[in-house]
């Protein structure tokens, strides 16, 4: 069942953008955080079907505007090119463990701008103030471990399609399902 047939018009739903990785790389990055960030206390690392690369984060919408989000999505990946994406760094913010990519070329930031005038465009997103970072979120924690790995030797990730999430937060954490798809470059 979609996630547009089984919500009301008066509904909100928590979305978000992402490039969804491929099952090899998702597999190899979430072996990978489990490896290297073992034993650290109260970290908890995200299985590989969590994984993604976030473009933008909505929030809690309407589900009235799942019409105009999937069209921006089509617009935006039906010019796009696959990107190429190239692990980087281990980083940590106050509650996430992250991998950042290197953006070989710029495709992927190119996709993420055009995404959010689109959605400024049709009054769903505010971007961000800081410059957009390609990044997978591996571990979650209540306190920064202030950990320090090496980044995962994954060579080159090249999604072929952004997608639309509707995440459904629950007590072990957020589930995500994607709602709709977009294959790059039409």
């Amino acid at each position: 069942m979609s996630v547009a047939a089984s919500v009301d018009d008066d509904d909100r739903l928590r979305l978000f953008f992402a490039f969804p990785l491929p099952a090899r790389e998702a597999e190899a990055l979430a072996a990978w955080a489990f490896g290297a960030l073992r034993g650290a206390h109260h970290v908890r690392v995200l299985p590989a079907e969590q994984l993604h690369i976030t473009l933008a984060f909505l929030g809690s919408r309407a589900a009235t505007e799942l019409p105009a989000l999937r069209d921006a999505l089509r617009i935006v990946a039906e010019g796009a090119r696959r990107p190429v994406l190239t692990p980087c760094r281990y980083r940590e913010t106050q509650r996430v463990g992250m991998v950042a990519f290197d953006d070989d070329g710029g495709r992927a930031g190119a996709l993420q701008e055009r995404l959010s005038r689109e959605l400024v465009a049709i009054g769903s997103y505010r971007p961000e103030r800081r410059s957009w970072l390609p990044h997978v979120t591996v571990a979650r924690f209540r306190l920064r471990p202030g950990l320090r790995a090496n980044p995962p030797a994954l060579g080159a990730v090249s999604p072929s399609e952004a997608a639309l999430y509707h995440s459904v937060l629950r007590p072990g954490g957020a589930q995500y399902q994607i709602v709709e798809a977009a294959a790059l470059g039409g």
